[in-house]
């Protein structure tokens, strides 16, 4: 997520009350999660053992609960409880904004595009050319939809991110979903599908993609161009998807996994690690498909093998 304009640190530190350890002259551009963080970035750690490993990653400035020595080029703003102050960073630049009419009048919608009866177009979303959205879907706010869409009916755009932090009691606090959702030229999405936004990156459908009815798009994902998904797939958040993969109905991928350019899964597969690209999967765990066949025929076999071999 990119701020508006840049912060200076030290306006960071005086709204929070923060002690910097580090350069005074820095200003932030953006806040995202660790995995998404880029030169310019607010990130945070409450976890001393993350510790190194936020102040190594792309993030300029970073929020800690204890004193850490900084690294060069970067800014520590020490704060109580670097969670809190990270989330309400978040909300203070994607405010709340609660859908209160069927067609917000700042939506940016391209004069040549359908919407069907029902249709719900929050605030901050664009829609392009001739792109056809379908009976009482909802596009949440930040959703960009480009030219020649088509959005199968009752489908939830935008929605928010399933991303929770626990509490030292125990229970779960959800983040502010600061992201977006990207959905690029030529993609057809079937009925009844949901797509949620990033925490705080965009959440993406690459160019010419077709998903099938009552698919679930997780937080963050990001899939490539002229990728084919049959119905009922499910993937993670945080999971990239290359280019041109197929995968058929029931499919069901982690978080934060990668699929390579190419991949074939087949029905009802679970993928529970990242695959190469170029090659067919099936199984749960999912694996590649001669492999997984030939486990199925040992297995086959084995109730005479143990009759053959009792003592």
């Amino acid at each position: 997520m990119k701020f508006p304009h840049p912060i200076p640190v030290q306006d960071l530190a005086k709204r929070y009350n923060a002690q910097i350890i580090g350069d005074h002259t820095i200003v932030a551009t953006g806040i995202n999660e660790i995995h998404k963080v880029m030169p310019g970035d607010i990130a945070f750690s409450d976890v001393q053992k993350y510790f190194d490993k936020t102040l190594k990653s792309a993030a300029t400035v970073i929020l800690l609960n204890e004193v850490t020595e900084c690294p060069e080029g970067k800014v520590i703003l020490l704060v109580e409880n670097p969670f809190e102050v990270y989330d309400d960073i978040v909300r203070l630049y994607r405010p709340f904004e609660p859908i209160q009419v069927t067609r917000h009048e700042a939506a940016d919608i391209h004069p040549t595009a359908i919407l069907e009866p029902g249709v719900v177009v929050a605030n901050h979303v664009r829609i392009g050319a001739n792109t056809y959205i379908q009976a009482n879907t909802v596009l949440h706010e930040h959703t960009l939809i480009g030219d020649n869409v088509v959005i199968g009916a009752n489908s939830i755009i935008g929605s928010d991110a399933f991303y929770f932090k626990k509490t030292d009691e125990g229970s779960f606090k959800p983040w502010r979903s600061g992201g977006r959702v990207i959905i690029h030229n030529d993609v057809h999405i079937g009925a009844g599908c949901t797509i949620a936004k990033g925490v705080s990156g965009d959440t993406v459908i690459g160019k010419g993609s077709k998903l099938d009815c009552q698919i679930h798009i997780g937080h963050g994902v990001v899939i490539g161009e002229n990728c084919l998904f049959a119905a009922q797939v499910g993937i993670g958040g945080k999971t990239i998807v290359e280019d041109n993969v197929v995968l058929y109905g029931q499919v069901g991928i982690a978080q934060a996994l990668h699929i390579g350019a190419g991949a074939v899964v087949l029905a009802k597969s679970g993928v529970s690690k990242s695959l190469d690209g170029g090659k067919t999967y099936f199984g749960i765990p999912a694996d590649e498909v001669r492999e997984k066949y030939k486990e199925l025929a040992a297995l086959r076999q084995l109730p005479d093998f143990l009759k053959k071999n009792r003592t």
